[in-house]
């Protein structure tokens, strides 16, 4: 895997930011994430580094076209997850916090399998 469930964690953060239309800065990835900015600055390095993401003069965070793929994936897994795990019974705020775990770790093929049920 080329990045961490915590490299994962801020590409997700920034999908979920640049959804709301207006420019993504690294104080707004901090907000969000509940990060001191220091942290957000050098996950984002690191990010930028593998290619997942640039950063402009003005502090735009931008995906590259990696990055996109990568984000879009994760939440598509969180979503897929959070329906999934609500469907066979636990509480929304339940299914919320363990997809959030669980999209990191599992495998394609049960992701897969898991997506067929849901009829996806």
């Amino acid at each position: 895997m080329d990045i961490y469930e915590s490299g994962e964690m801020y590409l997700e953060t920034i999908c979920r930011l640049k959804e709301k239309g207006a420019p993504v800065h690294s104080i707004d990835v901090a907000r969000q994430a509940g990060k001191a900015k220091s942290s957000v600055s050098r996950a984002l390095g690191i990010l930028r580094d593998k290619g997942f993401i640039d950063i402009d003069v003005n502090g735009h965070i931008e995906f590259t076209e990696k990055g996109l793929a990568r984000a879009e994936q994760i939440v598509e897994r969180h979503e897929v997850l959070t329906r999934w795990l609500e469907g066979i019974g636990v509480s929304a705020a339940a299914a919320e916090e363990d997809a959030c775990r669980m999209e990191h770790i599992i495998g394609d093929e049960t992701f897969a399998a898991i997506k067929r049920s849901l009829g996806d």
